[in-house]
């Protein structure tokens, strides 16, 4: 986890959730918004993620009206949430991609 958790990685990740832009979860925070959340609240989200104890936030549900009738539901998770799941990813992929070549 600690690997994952690198400022350099979280950054990386806020900065692809930024780009990728996207609604807001259910928390309303925009992605213009998450820098800054992270300036503030990165000390805490870190030790929740490697005491164990963080829980991501509900998905915020979308009804998206399929051509065909009915509607598929979409679930949007929170700007803080993406971010954490990047650098979960991003992290995951350095350490496996050595090992598989």
């Amino acid at each position: 986890m600690e690997s994952i958790l690198t400022d350099e990685n979280i950054q990386s990740a806020v900065e692809q959730v930024r780009k990728n832009k996207g609604a807001p979860g259910i928390d309303g925070m925009t992605t213009d918004q998450l820098m800054q959340h992270m300036k503030e609240h990165w000390h805490e989200l870190r030790r929740q993620l490697v005491e164990g104890t963080y829980r991501p936030q509900p998905v915020r549900r979308v009804g998206i009206p399929k051509p065909s009738g009915g509607v598929r539901e979409l679930g949007i998770p929170t700007v803080v949430d993406r971010a954490i799941q990047y650098a979960i990813l991003q992290g995951s992929h350095t350490r496996v991609r050595p090992g598989l070549l």
